[in-house]
């Protein structure tokens, strides 16, 4: 005479096993997936890495905080370099996607193509296909748009804040016009900044994370 596997376990040890197998039975995949947070991706350079902050006070730091606070349920992975261009975020962005599978992508590069005189049409080329890869992933796109000072000329300074509307337009995805809103457009604008007058300091972050933070929310699932 033959028994099957479970007839020579204990009674209790079939129990629950049974009880394990009626458990998986009844968890959708739909609760399943709302198990782990979304993620949240930042992709970004100095102004998202914290330079010349305390780790824990910038900007996506305090995002992080703010959807804690608000009971929203979402994983924010700052994935920035200080000194990073698009190009930079462009070669990066491939792997991020792959180990990430993040559900937003939050581009916040460019600042440093205009620092080094890098050619407009550049840059837009590689937010676009920064955009574009992200997409293609699943995930929903938010680009951070820069200005620069208006010492690069009023034609420079009006075709580079152009460039966010230009591909977030083509891309159908969204764009925060200017991430520093309030702080490097603020009357008193250089309490606001670091000595070098270049990076926004610690005062500045709570208003650069309430800039994101609308726009973020339309777009984490609901």
């Amino acid at each position: 005479m033959t028994t099957s596997p479970s007839a020579s376990l204990p009674r209790r040890r079939v129990s629950g096993f049974v009880c394990a197998l009626l458990a998986c039975a009844f968890v959708t995949p739909a609760l399943a997936q709302t198990a782990v947070p979304p993620v949240v991706l930042v992709v970004g350079d100095s102004i998202s890495a914290e330079y010349g902050l305390p780790r824990g006070s910038g900007w996506v730091s305090l995002l992080q905080k703010q959807l804690d606070a608000d009971k929203i349920k979402a994983k924010v992975v700052n994935a920035s370099i200080s000194g990073d261009t698009t190009a930079g975020g462009r070669a990066r962005l491939p792997q991020l996607l792959k180990t990430h599978q993040p559900k937003v992508v939050l581009l916040e590069l460019g600042a440093n193509d205009a620092l080094r005189g890098l050619p407009l049409a550049q840059t837009q080329s590689n937010l676009t296909t920064m955009t574009q890869l992200a997409k293609k992933s699943g995930a929903k796109v938010l680009l951070l748009g820069m200005q620069v000072p208006p010492n690069y000329g009023a034609s420079y300074t009006r075709q580079f804040a152009q460039v966010f509307t230009d591909v977030g337009k083509v891309e159908s995805v969204a764009v925060l016009p200017f991430l520093l809103k309030g702080v490097a457009d603020a009357p008193n604008a250089l309490q606001y900044f670091q000595s070098d007058r270049i990076h926004p300091n610690a005062r500045a972050q709570a208003t650069i994370a309430g800039n994101v933070l609308p726009e973020l929310r339309k777009l984490l699932p609901k």
